[in-house]
């Protein structure tokens, strides 16, 4: 799962952190009755561009020895991310984050209906049709209701959005497939652990420097590296 979230530095305002985790389909766990979870993952957390995002991302990904085909690629829109998707890992399983989809339709519903409770059903509906892979009719949907309450403008950004991404939305597919997950709550636990929870307190405001040192610091927690650091220390300490 790649994804990014925004910190405020000093020098330049708000920027955005790169985050990765990856994990294998035997560490996602469920226990009835419980959440699931995810027994191990690794992590990186860069305050940099794409490319050397992307490049220190690749390194991670070696260590996997993994065939293309067995990847599976979990993001939003962000073009960068899908870009890299599709050069680096041409033959992997790119996903398109449901929630993230879903919420471009809950932000057409506030402008295409004046009543909520209509539209929130509406919603609800084209939310159940993405999840069984019908990403067509929802846009001939959304067509349908733009004509009828004349929102053009908010129905061609949904509507584009869509077909773009198309070939990364079959998700009643991807609910069968590895350990099913078609969401970012992985990720988005990512960005609290990795980073909001010590990085985005109130009033705080972070050098770029002093933020990626930290960001180094709280990767190397996350991925338990700890040990191996203490070993090499001593090793070369001897």
């Amino acid at each position: 799962m790649i994804d990014g979230s925004m910190v405020f530095t000093k020098e330049e305002g708000w920027k955005e952190v790169k985050v990765a985790r990856i994990f294998k389909e035997t560490d996602c766990k469920r226990v009835e009755g419980k959440s699931s979870y995810i027994r191990h993952s690794q992590y990186l957390g860069l305050l940099t561009d794409s490319k050397t995002f992307t490049g220190q991302l690749d390194v991670l990904m070696d260590n996997y020895k993994l065939k293309e085909e067995q990847l599976i690629i979990v993001s939003d829109g962000a073009p960068w991310i899908k870009n890299y998707a599709g050069d680096a890992y041409g033959k992997a399983m790119s996903i398109l984050d449901y929630y993230h989809a879903a919420e471009y339709l809950h932000q057409f519903k506030d402008e295409a209906f004046k009543d909520k409770e209509v539209g929130k059903k509406w919603a609800e509906e084209q939310s159940e049709l993405l999840l069984e892979g019908e990403v067509a009719a929802v846009i001939k949907n959304i067509a349908q209701i733009a004509e009828e309450n004349n929102c053009g403008k908010a129905a061609a950004t949904i509507s584009n959005y869509y077909t773009s991404n198309l070939n990364r939305m079959d998700y009643k597919t991807y609910k069968t497939i590895g350990a099913g997950i078609i969401g970012s709550g992985a990720i988005e636990s990512a960005h609290r652990t990795l980073i909001q929870s010590r990085c985005k307190q109130s009033g705080q405001v972070w050098s770029i420097d002093g933020l990626q040192n930290m960001l180094n610091l709280r990767t190397v927690y996350q991925n338990n590296d700890l040990p191996k650091i203490r070993a090499i220390s001593n090793k070369q300490a001897a």
